[in-house]
């Protein structure tokens, strides 16, 4: 699976964030800062943290184990089965 770039993130608008106001503060390490009322999220940390599961997921296909991938979204039904196989 090609690694995704910061550029590409921020293209998809990866870094849109919930509303300030409907925030978890669970989730204050990963946001870079607030512009008009939203957070806006790192997405250098994203990269990384994507990159650490996607070599996580290499490992345990590579020893024959299962994954479930799980999405909500109709729009990443297609791509999530291809990446997946």
């Amino acid at each position: 699976m090609p690694r995704v770039t910061v550029e590409a993130l921020l293209s998809s608008g990866a870094h849109f964030g919930h509303l300030t106001r409907r925030w978890d503060p669970k989730m204050k390490p990963y946001i870079f800062m607030e512009r008009n009322g939203i957070h806006i999220i790192d997405l250098r940390q994203t990269q990384q943290l994507l990159d650490e599961a996607c070599d996580a997921m290499a490992s345990l296909a590579s020893e024959g184990r299962k994954v479930l991938y799980v999405g909500t979204k109709k729009q990443a039904r297609d791509i999530m089965r291809v990446q997946a196989e």
